[in-house]
């Protein structure tokens, strides 16, 4: 799959698939309490289990669906191959992995969980989705003097 295959636009209806699966994974986040500001405070003063049993689910999820689809070489609904590239190690990963971690135990949010938080009511995170934003856009323009 080329580059402009991944962003080729379709008719606005193309994309309510993704907002349905938007809304499950906010509802299933929202049950499963790992929205909460204090259960994610809880896991940065390793007082409770329930967010590495969640985030050690996830991982483990994710490594049995990778074996499968490349075992039994699965493909998209849409019938397209997946591919998987091989990743290199560099210490900008480690800057940006503290970065992260240091911004979620502030803000009690990373990004996935930042839109069921808002959708829960909790407006204030509006602030924490709007310096994601500034981050990304921060790190896009300065990439190239970064190190990598």
């Amino acid at each position: 799959m080329t580059h402009q295959e991944i962003y080729r636009s379709g008719p606005w209806w193309h994309y309510i698939k993704y907002g349905i699966v938007g809304i499950i994974f906010g509802i299933v986040f929202t049950k499963a309490e790992i929205i909460s500001w204090f259960r994610i405070q809880e896991m940065f003063r390793l007082e409770s289990f329930h967010m590495y049993g969640v985030i050690g689910s996830a991982v483990a999820t994710g490594l049995i669906s990778v074996l499968l689809i490349k075992k039994f070489n699965i493909k998209t609904v849409s019938g397209e191959e997946i591919n998987f590239y091989p990743k290199t190690f560099n210490k900008g990963q480690v800057y940006g992995g503290l970065l992260f971690g240091f911004g979620w135990a502030m803000t009690g949010a990373c990004p996935g969980p930042l839109f069921a938080q808002i959708g829960t009511g909790a407006t204030v995170i509006i602030i924490s989705l709007l310096s994601a934003i500034t981050g990304t856009w921060v790190y896009g323009y300065f990439r190239e003097k970064l190190p990598h």
